[in-house]
């Protein structure tokens, strides 16, 4: 089973540069033909890809900063302390229509940049994550404004995701090997989060993303014409050493020690894993999709990505495993290879040969890109419309980036119907296993 102490973004994956493509990139090609990746196959050497070509031992991911420990830009420093008559429950700092934006979602939200840019660099210090987190902090309270409203837009167009809820749910239990549904339940209620809670995250996430398929990404057109213009004029970005992209599926047979959620699970039988990598392989062959392959089955730390390596080029993998996959065509798999830790399956998403790129090698990369740089304008314009027909207030001494014109707003007593809003409406990830909860979440 994998690791229970795992995050899951699910609450909003589409508003930014850096997060467009992860779900509206219509191809599914991206940009898999960038610079190579320094992942390295699940079970093979542990390595990061120094700029001089030469290799270093990958750096262990540090600890983050706690929660409250990056404190909110031009947030008074005790807002608990305003209030001469009663105890404010949450600080307001937006309203949105009907619905309410508190300091606890910016927290979360200040703390989900800490974990991403964690993520992105674990060699990082805490004063360089903090400074990753500065650096997007102004956007913060936007974010959850656009999510507010786009969530509220799906309400107005009727839109129902709940198929679409019992579907993901279903694909988070296969994917963490839990054998009901009731049984994520439980996993999750004991992780800190009510199951309510947490669906109701994920239904808004696909309610977000529902509406900007049908009122934005559906009306970008990205024609024949754009593409060949658009590889004309950038000929030197399609110059290429031999290069492959790959994706894996990872067979361990590594024990794997207690955790705070799990107890010890000893080495499985080797035989029994490599009739299991096999099986694996023959359903590949057979047809069977990869990417839902490695969701559900694989054990290495690309599993949630389908699998998804990155670029590689001659010299960056093992020997023997470069020997292999170099010799293959686009769509093909090696056969099953034996590592230290396991059995790893291989496939060559794409094959680029040394040189000059032809147009039908790149032509999905570039359609891609070109339907990415049209989306984050449109999309802005499109909030920005939704927040000129909507009743937005900022309280002052917090500041939404999309500049909308605030107003002053009082806090609310203990008693007041708003303050049942929680935290939990619009947090960006949400957790499955064993997270500790800040104290800002203690008791919700």
């Amino acid at each position: 089973m994998k690791n229970m102490t795992v995050w899951h973004k699910f609450a909003w994956p589409c508003v930014g540069a850096a997060a467009i493509a992860m779900c509206l990139v219509p191809l599914g090609v991206g940009a898999q033909s960038q610079a190579p990746s320094n992942s390295a196959p699940s079970g093979a050497a542990r390595t990061q890809t120094t700029p001089s070509g030469t290799t270093a031992p990958a750096t262990p991911p540090k600890s983050l900063p706690k929660a409250g420990a990056i404190p909110a830009a031009g947030a008074p420093e005790d807002p608990a302390a305003m209030d001469t008559k009663g105890t404010v429950l949450e600080e307001i700092v937006a309203r949105v229509n009907d619905d309410v934006i508190t300091r606890s979602d910016l927290d979360q939200s200040r703390q989900t940049l800490a974990d991403d840019a964690h993520e992105q660099c674990p060699s990082c210090t805490d004063a360089e994550i903090q400074a990753k987190v500065k650096e997007q902090e102004p956007n913060l309270l936007r974010n959850l404004i656009d999510q507010s409203l786009l969530v509220q837009r799906a309400k107005d167009m009727d839109i129902n995701v709940e198929a679409d809820v019992v579907k993901r749910l279903d694909e988070i239990r296969q994917e963490y090997h839990i054998d009901t549904i009731e049984d994520l339940e439980t996993k999750i209620d004991e992780s800190g989060m009510d199951f309510e809670d947490y669906k109701n995250n994920l239904r808004n996430q696909l309610l977000q993303q529902q509406v900007i398929r049908q009122e934005v990404s559906s009306r970008i057109m990205v024609d024949q014409a754009d593409v060949k213009k658009y590889y004309d004029e950038h000929q030197s970005e399609f110059q290429r050493p031999e290069q492959v992209v790959l994706r894996e599926i990872f067979v361990s047979t590594e024990a794997k020690p207690a955790t705070a959620d799990a107890a010890a699970v000893p080495a499985p039988d080797v035989d029994l894993m490599r009739k299991k990598a096999q099986t694996l392989l023959d359903r590949v062959r057979a047809g069977d999709d990869f990417t839902q392959l490695a969701i559900h089955f694989s054990d290495g730390s690309t599993a949630k990505q389908g699998g998804d390596l990155g670029t590689f080029e001659r010299g960056q993998l093992a020997k023997d495993i470069e020997d292999q996959v170099f010799k293959l065509d686009r769509n093909q798999t090696a056969e099953v290879i034996q590592t230290k830790t396991g059995f790893l399956i291989l496939q060559v998403v794409q094959r680029y040969e040394a040189g000059q790129q032809p147009l039908d090698k790149v032509e999905d990369e570039i359609m891609n890109k070109l339907f990415e740089a049209k989306l984050e304008p449109q999309l802005r314009d499109y909030l920005k419309q939704l927040r000129q027909d909507s009743f937005v207030e900022v309280k002052p001494g917090y500041v939404d980036s999309a500049a909308v014109p605030s107003t002053q707003i009082q806090e609310v007593s203990p008693g007041s119907d708003t303050v049942k809003k929680t935290k939990t409406k619009v947090a960006h990830r949400f957790l499955i296993f064993g997270k500790k909860k800040y104290p800002s979440q203690q008791g919700t």
